[in-house]
């Protein structure tokens, strides 16, 4: 996660340090909380909050419970872990829903912090979760905010209550009490007040919010901040608990390449938990805050609950299993590999997935170049191609992959490589779904695996060494005159020699054609 990024990777170094210590003195432990304070600073952390978590960390890391653990850096990164959590509010808080609906959701912040945007992405994160929302354009304000929110509404799949046009017409307090009679009579479950916002905290912005907050009485007052907003975020929260109050902390922008401090900060100086964070632009970019998991992302120890949810929700079980029947069965196809390929999309950013597994700031270059719409283009490629094409990757002559290449703008070339890795990649899983090993190419066959003590086997017993001379060097003049028959067993792609004991072998035509093509 890129808001992450630089205090991760200070972390991350300290421990690693810690880690070639057998024994830690009180002198090691002060250098470490002294570099997790200028990580946490560096980052943006208000300043008390990073007195509270170092001084806890301290204490706690000159305790018993370091003294006597058998690896007492790792119990380090635990004590770090639990503050971190502690600070990120401790426990996951879930929405309260009222027993009789509708559930009202008032969104309050500054404008730009992403209120409209996440009032999209919270009604259509609802919606999947079997309740019935609805949006309320109550920022009457900002040019074309009502517009923005029934374009997002349209998109999430949403209906929008609408009755003013905005842009400074039209009284906030009266949509939305008109809102929640509304909700009553069409049967909405859910309703998500969007407010106005202003540039700056004012009087005037406070006044509006806690009018609403009054009129509407709402179950959860959600409070969106802007996560790259650094110290100032301390403040801002602030300024809106004394004049609206609300239940919970909403992180937007937490994608972007900011220092994040102000997560680290707002639950613990407010009290409020961080209940969802919204982390990319589209609809789906959106999840539920947890404490735990994201500590464990920040000191690189992977989340890998979150990538299982993200799986889970986007794969379909039933069409797996049609997919590993077809693997087995050798009837895997180019349509096959695409749907895969969307189910994928589907889960979301693969970035952020790949981010979510344990030590992913060690890949962090490679994770960096990785360039997502490769996936775009190789969706194209396979497009182009005819349904009969697609099933027959083998009729793809130059003609047709030139026609290909064309229709889905890329050249011939990776055209090529696409086929070739697709039948490569169909190769491995099936030899992976009977059971067996994948052979790579430039690797000898696996010890332990299959075909190790077969090819043993078929090399036949070691021979025992001749006593008489004179018979040996005979022995060994003959070997000397039939070389092309003692072929070396197992090459680096598992192929025995050409004889009798192994009739499947490739010839001395193949071979040679083989290492023209590996351009040796």
């Amino acid at each position: 996660m890129a808001q992450f990024g630089s205090l991760s990777d200070r972390l991350t170094e300290t421990f690693r340090n810690l880690r070639s210590k057998g024994r830690l003195s009180p002198s090691d432990v002060d250098g470490t909380v002294r570099e997790i304070r200028r990580a946490l600073l560096d980052a943006d952390v208000a300043l008390e909050v990073v007195k509270s978590f170092t001084a806890a960390v301290r204490e706690r890391a000159l305790s018993d419970e370091v003294n006597k653990a058998l690896n007492p850096a790792q119990q380090v990164v635990q004590i770090v872990n639990e503050e971190l959590v502690g600070i990120l509010g401790g426990q996951q808080r879930r929405l309260e829903f009222a027993k009789r609906p509708p559930t009202v959701i008032m969104l309050a912040g500054l404008q730009g912090a992403g209120k409209t945007t996440l009032a999209g992405k919270l009604g259509k994160w609802l919606k999947k979760d079997g309740h019935t929302p609805m949006l309320v354009a109550a920022d009457l304000q900002r040019p074309n905010a009502v517009q923005q929110l029934q374009v997002v509404g349209e998109q999430a799949g949403v209906h929008v209550f609408a009755p003013e046009p905005g842009n400074g017409v039209g009284d906030p307090v009266k949509v939305a009490k008109n809102a929640i009679k509304a909700a009553v009579d069409q049967q909405y479950d859910t309703v998500i007040v969007d407010t106005a916002g202003r540039l700056g905290v004012d009087a005037e912005l406070m006044k509006q919010a806690a009018n609403i907050r009054k009129a509407v009485d709402p179950d959860e007052v959600l409070f969106v901040i802007d996560a790259m907003i650094g110290q100032d975020a301390v403040a801002t929260a602030r300024a809106f608990q004394e004049g609206v109050d609300f239940t919970g902390v909403v992180l937007s922008k937490l994608d972007g390449d900011a220092r994040g401090g102000a997560a680290l900060s707002v639950a613990s100086i407010t009290g409020r938990p961080i209940m969802f964070a919204s982390t990319g632009e589209g609809l789906d970019d959106f999840e539920p805050f947890h404490p735990d998991r994201m500590a464990s992302r920040i000191l690189d120890l992977g989340d890998i609950l979150s990538l299982i949810e993200q799986a889970q929700q986007a794969f379909d079980e039933d069409e797996a299993r049609k997919v590993a029947e077809k693997i087995a069965s050798d009837s895997f196809t180019l349509n096959d590999f695409l749907e895969q390929m969307q189910q994928l999309r589907k889960a979301g950013s693969i970035k952020g997935m790949l981010g979510m597994l344990p030590g992913a700031k060690g890949m962090r270059e490679a994770l960096d170049n990785f360039d997502e719409s490769e996936i775009v283009r190789t969706e194209a490629i396979i497009q182009s191609m005819t349904k009969q094409e697609r099933e027959l990757p083998k009729l793809l002559n130059g003609s047709r992959r030139l026609r290909i290449a064309r229709g889905s703008g890329t050249t011939v070339t990776e055209v090529n490589a696409l086929v070739n890795r697709f039948e490569q990649a169909a190769k491995m899983m099936k030899t992976v779904a009977r059971g067996g090993v994948p052979q790579m190419p430039g690797m000898g066959p696996i010890p332990g695996m299959h075909g190790g003590k077969k090819k043993q086997q078929q090399g036949g017993a070691k021979k025992k060494k001749v006593g008489n001379p004179a018979k040996r060097a005979a022995l060994a003049s003959g070997a000397a005159a039939q070389p092309q028959q003692q072929t070396p067993q197992g090459s680096g792609f598992g192929f025995g020699g050409a004889n009798a004991k192994n009739p499947k072998a490739p010839t001395e035509e193949e071979m040679q054609s083989l290492q023209k093509f590996l351009g040796r």
